[in-house]
């Protein structure tokens, strides 16, 4: 098949063992396997120059021994293989003896026995070396879990909350609280919880400002003040902002340290274990967030009427202006009674006052003719 001369003399170059001279030795090897840097061209003129050598080891073979890369062949064994006769074994072939499938069972620790059961041990075991804490001081361990709780403790309320008032939206009544009791206690629940990450956003930019103070990783200024300052700026202004829009920014702002801090434990501005430590509290952080943002959605598709604390005051006015409407209305009711009341007593008392007038004349008639009757008897 090679029958050119080129591919001749590339297979006799191989083959051809290399002849015992006294100027080829292992200087010779040791210049074969020198750096390209110390070749020098040919065609320039070669100056000596006392240039101090390293010493290098052999990277082509695995031995000191002068000779080609590779191994001797044995030709009178190979010769004798090849007139041996090849001996079938049909027992030990099958149809897919000699197919290679698609899906294989793995070659790794975890794949002992069941695949299935091999390969989530190995997804456990990974998942296991990404929490791992092992390196985290119990003191900071302890307090970043009970950090956790506030943020666990306000999302399952808003969640219980949440399937209270819907399952009194479907049945008319609540499992522990009334409609509004549950919405008021809901109200309540929901500033504590964006305070409490205002509070925390706040004190992991403050971290920042405490290593530089310590000189942890050196000295970097401004490049380290500026996380110390973007975070109660980020913060404090989400507690004004409505439930749902303040939440998602703090779940965005937990990511954003989170970030940055791990860059930082690159640079070597924190302890190794940090960058783990803060994955694994902004994780729970993150998650409880949102619980309380699906049950919020929640209430919001089951219950319409939502109120804030603003429509409860509105509802308050409201009722107060409808009672002072209704008292009057009543005042003016019983001012038109009394003034009805009222004519029809003046004009009996008219009526009193005409009949004793009338009374009185008569009487005066009377007297008058009694006292004429008088005069003209005495005459």
């Amino acid at each position: 098949m090679l029958r050119s001369k080129a591919t001749r003399s590339l297979l006799k170059s191989f083959t051809k063992a290399p002849t015992a001279r006294s100027s080829f030795g292992a200087a010779s090897i040791q210049f074969r396997n020198a750096s390209p840097l110390r070749q020098v061209n040919n065609n320039r003129p070669q100056v000596r120059i006392a240039i101090p050598r390293l010493t290098t080891t052999s990277l082509l073979y695995a031995t000191t021994k002068a000779g080609p890369p590779f191994d001797k062949i044995d030709e009178k064994a190979e010769q004798k293989l090849a007139k041996e006769p090849l001996e079938a074994h049909p027992d030990e072939v099958s149809g897919g003896s000699s197919v290679r499938h698609v899906f294989e069972k793995g070659q790794g620790e975890g794949a002992k026995g069941d695949e299935m059961t091999g390969a989530i041990k190995a997804d456990l075991r990974t998942i296991k070396e990404t929490f791992s804490l092992a390196d985290v001081p119990k003191e900071s361990l302890y307090i970043g879990a009970a950090g956790i709780l506030p943020y666990a403790a306000t999302s399952l309320s808003t969640v219980f909350l949440a399937y209270d008032i819907n399952h009194a939206h479907d049945t008319g009544r609540g499992i522990l609280f009334s409609p509004e009791t549950a919405h008021q206690l809901l109200d309540l629940i929901t500033p504590i919880q964006i305070g409490y990450g205002a509070v925390i956003i706040s004190f992991l930019g403050a971290i920042h400002w405490g290593l530089e103070y310590a000189g942890y990783g050196g000295y970097h200024s401004y490049r380290r003040y500026i996380y110390g300052v973007i975070a109660p700026a980020v913060a404090w202004p989400t507690i004004f902002m409505p439930v749902e829009y303040a939440l998602i920014t703090q779940f965005l702002a937990f990511n954003f340290l989170y970030f940055a801090d791990a860059r930082a434990t690159v640079r070597g501005w924190f302890p190794e274990w940090y960058s783990v430590y803060r994955f694994v509290l902004t994780f729970f952080v993150g998650a409880s967030i949102v619980i309380s943002l699906i049950g919020r959605g929640q209430i919001v598709k089951a219950d319409h009427t939502l109120r804030s604390p603003v429509d409860y005051v509105k509802k308050d006015r409201d009722s107060q202006w409808e009672a002072f409407e209704r008292e009057e209305k009543e005042r003016r009711a019983q001012m038109v009674k009394e003034d009805e009341e009222g004519g029809d007593k003046s004009e009996d008392d008219s009526e009193e006052s005409r009949d004793d007038g009338d009374d009185q004349k008569d009487d005066k008639k009377e007297d008058k003719k009694a006292e004429k009757k008088d005069n003209k008897e005495k005459k």
